[in-house]
């Protein structure tokens, strides 16, 4: 580790900056990256989703989220790094560290094509008010230190055929252009949206069926930038007529040749990285606005909305198939943290239109519940005993929807004060899927609602409570999310679908967390002519651990809820399963 991180500080002093910024982004701000662009993992070696490296002369740091507080403190060299945890209190950000580090006349140089515009532009701001200069590096610092660097990716694309989509790619070509009345071109860099867009999935980034790729789209033309190697006879004709492809290294020149014309070429401020705003900021004419495909995206249509509901029933099917096999084989049959994981995802396996899990399982035991997103490795595996809590957070991609689900399960004799938090934690899940809201509600003055609970005895949890999922696509969805933390100020729409998600962690004893995924509807009974209100369906169909559920603490209406929940779960998933499951079911969703 040090010697990566001295080699990197050799190439600074060569490139004239002092200090290094390593954020956990590629070329299209993805969330989840392929591997051969994880930088601030090879750099760092710590491995959680969201993160940023700063390195200096003298030290190096790592910022990131409450998710992964416990994972970096145990997966940093100490001696080398220090963590900053965000968001708590009298801690900086890495860019008020970075003016309390650096001098003026000092510079920070970083890769312009990872960061995107948006941020390149306040981080910019904020660090020439202090007489800092930030300098973009002609060559990104850490893969010239990178030695056995992986190759990109090479797996194939796949048509995402109608039956599963609801619209052709012309039909939403056409609504995208009817947004370009101010713009003569538009370019889109983000991933999932090219993949619905183009209505195309791939294998380029684990869990998250996208491919990497570059569009732009013209009132003419829709040209496609991508690796075509990974292109089928199959792709090319679904393609043929409507996108043309190009290849994914001559997206840049023809950025430059479009900023020689001179054109009006819109944005995404929050999206495009600064390496394009460099090569088109030539006297073309920009046009920062949201990109309208996200939009799109997060409103499903008719065919998606029916997927995501067949998919669910199918997916609950399986997780109940888990969850019987749990119960019967814990304390008989040796089951640790991984092989968990790969039982549930054996069990999805064998269900129609499975294409793989949506994100890596967390499946954590004991004390490993309370690192909100462990996922459990060779170096961390730890068996499961008849006693304690587990927490299995997992989901499958289908060709017809994407699932995300958390249970909570207990293994032995739950104590009181787990029973009271759970509890506390499922009245929150509950108080908001049963909530009715007005037309123009974010998801900031939702999340209040899922915390209530748990407020009322001080306790809370440091991560968001719901985002949106995407239609065999990133599990990750926004632009609406639910969160006081990450909030975008995205209306709540009929159409969207969102995870409804509180929990409770007592570090070092266990985790609790209950996750539902729900679609944004109209609420019949409380709309009326002079105001529109919305609330949620529920998708995710999956018993609730009741052993852990204190009846004494749930209101009339929550136990009615719970107990019509069971009885609809029950309903619904004991025809696709066994005598034995079958039974264990309808134990599992008695009436309390």
């Amino acid at each position: 580790m040090k010697n990566k991180i001295e080699a990197v500080r050799k190439l600074m002093k060569d490139s004239a900056v002092d200090a290094y910024l390593v954020p956990s982004s590629d070329p299209h701000q993805s969330e989840y990256v392929p591997e051969f662009w994880q930088r601030r993992k090879f750099i760092c070696d710590f491995t959680g989703s969201a993160g940023d490296v700063v390195i200096t002369q003298k030290k190096a740091a790592l910022w990131t989220d409450s998710r992964y507080f416990i994972q970096a403190e145990q997966q940093l060299d100490e001696k080398v790094f220090t963590l900053f945890k965000t968001g708590m209190p009298d801690v900086p950000n890495f860019d008020d560290w970075l003016i309390l580090e650096l001098r003026k006349g000092e510079s920070v140089g970083l890769d312009s094509q990872v960061i995107s515009r948006k941020n390149f532009m306040g981080l910019k701001k904020k660090l020439e008010e202090k007489g800092i200069r930030l300098k973009c590096v002609e060559k990104n610092l850490v893969d010239a230190v990178w030695e056995e660097r992986p190759g990109a990716p090479k797996g194939k694309i796949e048509v995402h055929d109608e039956k599963y989509s609801g619209e052709l790619t012309a039909n939403k070509l056409k609504r995208l252009r009817e947004k370009m009345a101010d713009a003569d071109a538009f370019v889109v860099t983000m991933l999932d949206s090219i993949a619905w867009l183009f209505n195309i999935r791939g294998s380029d980034v684990k869990y998250n069926p996208v491919v990497i790729s570059y569009a732009l789209i013209t009132s003419e033309e829709a040209l496609f930038f991508v690796d075509q190697e990974k292109l089928t006879e199959t792709v090319r004709e679904a393609l043929r007529g409507v996108v043309e492809v190009r290849s994914y290294e001559d997206f840049g020149s023809k950025l430059q040749s479009l900023a020689q014309k001179k054109i009006r070429i819109w944005l995404d401020e929050d999206s495009v990285s600064q390496w394009i705003v460099d090569i088109l900021d030539n006297g073309t004419k920009l046009i920062f606005k949201p990109s309208p495909i996200k939009m799109f995206k997060a409103i499903k249509n008719k065919t998606e909305i029916a997927g995501f509901k067949n998919a669910h029933i199918r997916d609950g099917a399986a997780m109940v198939k888990f969850l019987c096999w749990l119960e019967k084989n814990i304390g008989t049959t040796d089951i640790t943290e991984v092989s968990a994981a790969e039982k549930v995802a054996e069990f999805r396996n064998q269900i129609d239109l499975f294409k793989g899990m949506s994100f890596e399982t967390i499946s954590s035991y004991g004390a490993h519940g309370a690192v909100v997103h462990y996922a459990p490795s060779a170096e961390t595996d730890i068996p499961l005993k008849p006693e304690g809590i587990y927490l299995i957070d997992s989901g499958g991609q289908y060709l017809d929807g994407t699932t995300d689900i958390t249970r909570t399960v207990c293994l032995g004799n739950p104590t009181d004060g787990q029973k009271e938090h759970f509890t506390r934690v499922l009245k929150g899940m509950i108080d908001l899927l049963t909530t009715s809201f007005p037309q123009g509600t974010v998801g900031k003055q939702l999340d209040t609602i899922a915390r209530i609970p748990l407020w009322e005895k001080g306790l809370n949890y440091g991560h968001g409570t719901g985002h949106g999922v995407g239609t065999f696509l990133n599990v990750h969805e926004g632009p609406q999310a639910i969160s006081y933390y990450r909030c975008t100020g995205v209306a709540l729409d009929p159409g969207m679908i969102t995870t409804i998600e509180p929990g409770f962690y007592k570090e070092n004893e266990y985790g609790l967390r209950v996750e539902n995924v729900a679609l944004v509807v109209k609420d019949k009974e409380k709309s009326s002519d002079e105001a529109a209100f919305y609330t949620f369906e529920n998708l995710t169909l999956c018993p609730i651990d009741l052993r852990l559920v204190e009846k004494e603490l749930l209101t009339e209406k929550e136990i009615e809820w719970l107990n019509d929940y069971h009885k609809k779960v029950y309903k619904t998933l004991a025809p696709r399963l066994d005598k034995p499951e079958t039974a264990w079911l309808k134990e599992a969703t008695k009436k309390i």
